[in-house]
């Protein structure tokens, strides 16, 4: 058995998985620890290890809309600082020095974010598997990695010295330097824009929600009538006038707005939109006309595997390129910003293909990515002893002389 420490950040479509990548170990004997945020600690059965509280978890999502803004008033130094993640990168760090037993633990993270997985590799000659929930996590590794080196680099140097390691000089190498690199997507998806480097193994999609739960009051009416669901994910780092321009595009329909904060609703909303905080997608995308939605790659890939028209109000993080792949393969419509006046007659558009289950692909089950990652980490733990290497018909004549000519002159 295995210990296996896993650390992830962000809101469900990043959490989630990582959850049910945990149980899907955890069947196979192995000891498993979530490290991630506090309200995610009821969310899973698994040995859990909260790196903030409710209330700092709350402060760091309302904090997260300043990352939005694309006039340069805000910066990544100052969103770490004010949210206190440098610390909280060394906490995650000695966590993993604490759950650690020499040659056997194997250390999990979210690509990018979870730079403690690969401090705490180095420090413990652990074996590192970084796991991509979108391409765009790949997409911005470059981007990403000079932030890192430039902005970031003296906190981050002095973390690692902190913990007794070497500043990087080369952050572009550091970041290519994982033992195990998962990408959560299938490989069509990959091929409909940017590909991930080779080193990847893409494994597939991975929903973050997979259990039957129950429909709050109220739902099961709502849905009776095959309403339109608008959801913009979990999380706040959203465009201001996402909820809104997916509302006027809904008008005169029956919808369902999903949301889990309140003072994001539009108000006041149409008497035909019914607004839920919570809704388990597995049950519902199944039942509805079309979906509305903000571009994660939790929500489209549910879309995809129910077989439910969508339209993509895509900005920021990975939404524009997940958008941009599925309007490519005819799997959505896809709207920038400075359209989504037409929301509504794209919502028509799409309601009105007849076509769309004919270019779905065949490949969506909904538990293949969790299940290849889970195959792939398993192997970290377990690692194939080197094969011997296969001789050429050259290298094994010259062996054979050079065995000959060894036993003469050592009879």
């Amino acid at each position: 058995m295995t210990r296996i420490v896993l650390v992830t950040h962000g809101t469900d479509g990043d959490v989630l998985p990582f959850v049910r990548l945990g149980a899907e170990l955890r069947a196979a004997g192995h000891e498993i620890t979530l490290v991630s945020h506090a309200p995610y600690r009821d969310r899973c059965d698994l040995d859990f290890v909260a790196i903030d509280t409710p209330e700092e978890f709350a402060r760091h999502q309302a904090d997260t809309a300043h990352l939005m803004d694309t006039r340069g008033e805000s910066s990544w130094l100052g969103f770490y600082l004010r949210n206190g993640l440098f610390d909280q990168l060394l906490r995650e760090c000695h966590v993993m020095m604490a759950a650690h037993r020499p040659g056997d633990t194997v250390l999990v993270g979210r690509h990018t974010s979870a730079v403690s997985v690969r401090f705490a590799g180095e420090l413990l000659g652990a074996p590192v598997a970084w796991v991509a929930v979108s391409p765009i996590q790949v997409m911005s590794a470059r981007l990403a990695a000079h932030m890192y080196g430039t902005e970031l680099a003296p906190r981050f140097a002095q973390v690692r010295a902190e913990l007794g390691l070497p500043e990087i000089t080369d952050w572009q190498k550091w970041f290519a330097g994982a033992d195990l690199d998962i990408g959560l997507w299938p490989g069509w998806f990959d091929r409909a824009g940017a590909r991930a480097p080779e080193r990847f193994a893409l494994t597939g999609f991975a929903v973050p929600d997979e259990g039957e739960e129950r429909l709050p009051d109220g739902a099961e009416e709502a849905l009776a009538g095959r309403p339109v669901l608008i959801t913009g994910g979990t999380g706040r780092m959203l465009n201001t006038r996402f909820y809104e321009a997916a509302v006027e595009g809904c008008a005169g329909r029956p919808a369902l707005l999903v949301v889990p904060h309140q003072d994001l609703v539009p108000r006041p909303l149409p008497p035909e939109i019914t607004w839920f905080p919570r809704l388990p997608f597995r049950q519902v995308m199944p039942r509805v006309a079309a979906v509305v939605h903000h571009g994660g790659i939790g929500t489209l890939t549910r879309a995809l595997a129910a077989g439910t028209p969508q339209v993509v109000l895509a900005d920021g993080a990975d939404r524009p390129d997940n958008a941009s792949r599925l309007a490519r393969l005819g799997l959505a419509a896809w709207l920038p910003p400075a359209r989504w006046g037409e929301t509504a007659a794209a919502l028509g558009g799409v309601l009105a293909d007849r076509g769309l289950a004919g270019r779905l692909p065949g490949d969506l089950d909904p538990s293949a990515g969790i299940a290849g990652a889970a195959r792939l980490i398993e192997k970290l733990a377990d690692p194939v002893p080197p094969a011997r290497p296969k001789l050429t018909p050259h290298q094994r004549l010259a062996l054979r002389k050079h065995l000959s000519s060894a036993k003469r002159d050592h009879p």
